[in-house]
C-alpha cells in the first residue's frame, strides 16, 4: 500500500478523506466508498497503487477527444475504484468488481507509451475513476510531463477544488462526464452531487482543454428542460468547449430501452443554439461526429468510426474563413 494524500486524523483513530465530496469518515482497518482507501492504525493509505487492471492503445477520439490532438493515439491505462454508483456503468466489472491486476510503475508506463509503433502522443488515465488513482497518477504525469509527452484524465470530475489545484498543472487534456443536470439525477443515479462537477469543469477550463460528455439516459436525464439547462450553463463557461451526448444502452443494473434517436438530434439541435462543437456517441448512420466550422459551415475533420481526417483546417483555423476552432493539433 502507498500513503494517500489528502486526509485528516479524526476521534478514535478514524481518517476524514477529502481527496472527494464524499468526504468518508473511516474507521480503522474500513475502507472509504471507493473502496480503494484503506485506514490502517490511523493513517489512509492507497490500496491500487501501481495495480493496473486495464491497459491499451487507443485512438484519442475513443476517450472521446476530438479536439485534442486529433488522429492521434494515445496510452490508456486504468485501475479499480469509484467514487460514484452509476446503475448504468459501462466498466462496472473494474470499478466494482475485484479485477486482475498487473503491478506497475511510472517509469514503466511512461517507457511503454514512448517506445511503441502506435506513436503515442503520452498516456490517458481512464476506464475506471482515474481520481481514485489519485497517488498514482500524480507521480506518472509527472514522469509523462518530463518525458515530453502529454496527460489525458477521463474523470467523473467528483473531486475536492484542493486536489484538482494540485494535478491540474500536470493535465494537458480533460474529458469531464456531467452525467446530468439536477441533483435528484445525481443523487439517485449515481450516489453523487452535481454542484462539485461543475466546479471541476470551471477550474479545469481554465487549466486545460476541456470536453464534456453526457450519456442521455431515457427517461432521466434526457428532457428538453434538463439539456436546455446543460447547455445553457456550459454556454455561461465557454460554448467553444466540445459537447458530446452519449447514447444510452442497458448495462451493469439499468434495463431501461436504448436512448431513442429523436432524443439525441433533439438534443443537439438544442446544444447548437448556443454551443460550436456538439457531437453524437454510440450512433450509427450520422454525420454529427464530424467537425464543422461554426461559422461558415465547412468541413473540418471528417470522422469514420475513430479515424479521423483534417481537411479543411489550415493549423488550429478553418481553411476557408480562417476563423480560429478551439483545438489542438499535432
Amino acid at each position: 500500500m502507498h500513503k494517500a494524500m489528502f486526509w485528516k486524523k479524526a476521534e478514535e483513530q478514524r481518517v476524514q478523506c477529502i481527496l472527494c465530496p464524499q468526504k468518508c469518515l473511516i474507521a480503522p482497518e474500513r475502507r472509504g466508498f471507493c473502496k480503494v482507501r484503506v485506514n490502517e492504525e490511523g493513517s489512509l493509505y492507497s490500496v491500487n497503487y501501481g495495480k493496473c487492471s486495464s491497459y491499451g492503445f487507443d485512438p484519442i477520439e475513443k476517450k472521446p477527444l476530438y479536439h485534442f490532438l486529433p488522429g492521434s493515439s494515445i496510452f490508456s491505462v486504468g485501475t479499480f475504484g469509484c467514487n460514484f454508483r452509476c446503475g448504468f456503468c459501462q466498466n462496472w466489472s473494474i470499478a466494482h468488481g475485484d479485477p486482475d491486476t498487473v503491478v506497475v510503475t511510472p517509469e514503466k508506463l511512461v517507457e511503454t507509451a514512448a517506445n511503441n509503433d502506435e506513436k503515442s502522443v503520452g498516456i490517458a488515465y481512464t476506464y475506471s475513476e482515474p481520481l481514485m488513482w489519485y497517488e498514482f497518477v500524480y507521480d506518472t504525469a509527472k514522469k509523462v510531463r518530463a518525458a515530453g509527452m502529454k496527460n489525458v484524465l477521463v474523470t467523473n470530475g467528483f473531486i475536492n477544488p484542493e486536489p484538482l489545484k494540485e494535478i491540474l498543472p500536470l493535465i494537458d487534456a480533460m474529458n469531464i462526464d456531467v452525467k446530468g443536470f439536477s441533483d435528484s439525477y445525481y443523487n439517485e443515479a449515481c450516489v453523487g452531487e452535481l454542484h462539485p462537477v461543475l466546479e471541476t469543469v470551471e477550474l479545469a477550463s481554465s487549466h486545460c482543454h476541456v470536453e464534456i460528455t453526457t450519456l442521455l439516459v431515457t427517461g432521466l436525464n434526457d428532457s428538453r428542460d434538463e439539456i436546455s439547462q446543460l447547455v445553457d450553463w456550459l454556454a455561461g463557461v465557454n460554448p467553444e468547449i466540445p459537447l458530446h451526448f452519449s447514447r444510452y444502452f442497458p448495462n451493469y443494473q439499468m434495463e431501461l430501452p436504448p436512448t431513442p434517436v429523436s432524443t439525441m438530434e433533439m438534443a443537439r439541435e438544442i446544444a447548437l443554439e448556443k454551443l460550436s462543437y456538439v457531437y453524437l456517441g454510440n450512433l450509427r448512420g450520422t454525420d454529427a461526429s464530424n467537425t464543422y466550422c461554426p461559422q461558415c459551415k465547412q468541413l473540418l475533420i471528417d470522422r469514420s468510426g475513430y479515424r479521423a481526417a483534417l481537411v479543411g483546417m489550415k493549423g488550429d483555423t478553418c481553411s476557408k474563413c480562417g476563423r480560429k476552432i478551439n483545438i489542438v493539433v499535432l
